[in-house]
């Protein structure tokens, strides 16, 4: 991208305009924004910190707003879905009795050990 220059010889700056949650519109520089594009899906998004209020901001942000963002000298990250997401699930969900079960067994000393041991004891069934 080839930056502008004023009249006077100056690299004009490119705003943007962004909305917060909570100070509404705002104005913003290529610098201050981030893309983010998921490799597997294409899914895109954008982030910023709000010039007003410092909160965080993302947004969705379609295919044509990417290009748009990206063109203007916003950076880009691609990242991928976690590996997580495509593994087989083997077993029942976790039920909320589950969970609690949990919580009571960290509060023991020897957590790790009885983990274990039901682990391999379901492993050996």
């Amino acid at each position: 991208m080839v930056p502008k220059t004023t009249k006077d010889g100056e690299e004009a700056v490119t705003t943007i305009r962004a909305n917060c949650p909570s100070c509404g519109d705002v104005q913003l520089t290529a610098d201050d924004l981030t893309v983010r594009v998921c490799a597997d899906d294409e899914r895109g998004s954008y982030c910023f910190q709000c010039p007003e209020c410092r909160g965080a901001v993302a947004k969705e942000a379609s295919r044509r707003i990417v290009d748009l963002l990206v063109s203007s000298g916003v950076r880009m990250q691609v990242w991928r879905l976690p590996a997580e997401l495509t593994e087989a699930r083997i077993g029942a969900p976790l039920t909320p009795d589950d969970l609690l079960d949990f919580h009571l067994l960290l509060e023991g000393g020897d957590w790790y050990e009885q983990l274990a041991a039901e682990v391999r004891r379901s492993l050996n069934r």
